[in-house]
C-alpha cells in the first residue's frame, strides 16, 4: 500500500485484512480458484432458509466454470457495533472465495457526514489505485455519488449495502429495503395494540435527504393508518448530547396525543429511547417495537418493556457482497442478476428481509448469532 494510503487509513480507522488463500477455498495450483465451498448453513430457527438457497444457487453456477481471482475492497461506515457483523460475513465471504483485498471502516465515526463522505470518496481513490476489481460500500450520501461512477466508468463494478445510493451507477444494492421493513415493523406493533382509535408515537425519520430512512417511516405509518390508528412522528437523532431531548419530545407527543397513545414504535438502533419516553410520560406499559439489537435495546426487553425487535440481518449483508461481486466479475451482472432474481424487487435491490425477536427470543437469537459469530 503507498505511503499516501497508509495515511489515510490511519486518519479514518481501521483495514481488516482478509487473507490471500483461504482454507476453505481450492485452488488449481497456479493461484486461480477453481471451486468455491462454503460454510454450510447452521440449523437454527432464526436461519434465513430461502437466502441461504439463493447464495448455494449462485455458487453451483459460479463453481460450473473455474473462476479467475479477484481483488475487492468493503468498504463499510464503521467495523464496530451495528457494522461488526457486515465486517465478519464479508472477511468470511473472502475467505471462502480466496480473494485479496480489504473490509475498511472506521473504529469510531466522527458524525460528520460530510467529512465522513470526503474520506470514504479518498478510499474507493485508493482502493482503485491500489487495483480493486469491484468494490462494496455502504454509502454515507450522494455526495458519493460521483466517485461511484468514476470507479464503473473505469469498468470496477460497484454493491452497495446497508443505505443504497440509487443515484449512482451501482449495479446492485443489498440491505433490508426501507419501506417493507416499516411495513413488517409496525405489522409486528399492530399485533399488539388495542383497537383502534388510537395514536402511535413512531421514533423515526421525515428528513428527505435520508431516503432509506424516510421510506422505513412511511411504510411503518402506512400499515398503521390503515388500521385507523393516528401516528405523530418524532424526528430520530444520533448528535452528541440528543438522548434527552429526543426523551423529551416523545414524552411530550405521548402526554399531548389525541386520541391518547396506544404504543410506540422505534424503527433505529436508538430504538431504547421509546421505553425511555414511556417510562417519563408515566406510561411504562405501552406496548413498544424496536429495531436492531442494541444492547440497552436487548437490557429493556428483558425487562418486558420492549416487546419485540428487528434485525437488519447485517452479517448476511457483508457475506453476500462479495459474493454477489464475484459472480458479476465472472458469469457477468445480468446472468447473476438472473440467479438472485427470486430476491430481487426490481432489477438492481436484491430485499435481503429481516428477523423479527420476540422478547422471550433473545437468548435463542444470541445463540444463532454466536453461531455464525456475528454479535455486535
Amino acid at each position: 500500500m503507498t505511503r499516501i494510503g497508509r495515511r489515510w487509513l490511519a486518519a479514518f480507522g481501521f483495514a481488516l485484512m482478509t487473507p490471500a488463500c483461504a482454507p476453505d477455498a481450492t485452488s488449481d495450483g497456479n493461484g486461480k480458484a477453481s471451486h468455491v465451498i462454503r460454510r454450510p448453513a447452521v440449523e437454527n430457527e432464526f436461519t434465513p432458509v430461502e437466502l441461504e438457497a439463493t447464495i448455494d444457487d449462485l455458487v453451483a453456477e459460479i463453481n460450473k466454470e473455474p473462476s479467475g481471482p479477484m481483488q475487492t475492497a468493503v468498504l463499510l461506515k464503521a467495523v464496530t457495533g451495528f457494522f461488526a457483523p457486515m465486517a465478519k460475513g464479508a472477511i468470511r465471504a473472502m475467505g471462502e472465495l480466496d480473494v485479496t483485498g480489504n473490509v475498511l471502516g472506521s473504529l469510531e465515526p466522527t458524525g460528520d457526514q460530510q467529512r465522513d463522505m470526503e474520506v470514504q470518496n479518498l478510499q474507493i481513490e485508493q482502493v482503485l489505485l491500489d487495483g480493486a476489481e469491484a468494490i462494496g460500500i455502504t454509502p454515507f450520501g450522494d455526495a458519493n455519488a460521483a466517485a461511484i461512477d468514476e470507479a464503473v466508468a473505469k469498468g470496477v463494478h460497484v454493491v452497495t449495502l446497508d443505505n443504497d445510493l440509487a443515484t449512482s451507477k451501482r449495479s446492485i444494492h443489498v440491505g433490508t429495503l426501507g419501506r417493507s421493513a416499516g411495513a413488517t415493523a409496525g405489522e409486528t406493533l399492530l399485533a399488539m395494540l388495542p383497537p383502534a382509535p388510537g395514536t402511535v408515537v413512531i421514533h423515526g425519520n421525515t428528513d428527505p435527504t435520508w431516503l432509506d430512512g424516510t421510506d422505513r417511516t412511511q411504510g411503518a405509518r402506512e400499515v398503521l393508518e390503515a388500521a385507523g390508528y393516528k401516528t405523530v412522528v418524532r424526528q430520530a437523532t444520533w448528535a452528541d448530547g440528543s438522548e434527552a431531548e429526543d426523551v423529551e419530545g416523545m414524552k411530550e407527543q405521548l402526554e399531548a396525543a389525541d386520541p391518547p397513545a396506544v404504543g410506540l414504535l422505534g424503527l433505529f438502533d436508538i430504538a431504547f429511547r421509546c421505553a425511555m419516553a414511556a417510562e417519563a410520560a408515566g406510561e411504562p406499559d405501552l406496548p413498544i417495537v424496536a429495531f436492531d439489537f442494541h444492547p440497552r435495546t436487548v437490557d429493556y426487553m428483558r425487562e418486558g418493556r420492549i416487546k419485540a425487535t428487528h434485525i437488519q440481518r447485517q452479517y448476511y449483508q457483508g457475506y453476500l457482497v462479495p459474493y454477489l461481486l464475484y459472480g458479476i466479475k465472472n458469469l457477468g451482472l445480468d446472468a447473476t442478476r438472473g440467479i438472485i432474481a427470486p430476491r430481487m424487487v426490481d432489477d438492481s435491490r436484491f430485499n435481503l428481509g429481516l428477523d423479527v425477536v420476540p422478547a422471550h427470543k433473545i437468548d435463542a437469537y444470541n445463540d444463532f448469532l454466536d453461531i455464525i459469530d456475528a454479535r455486535q
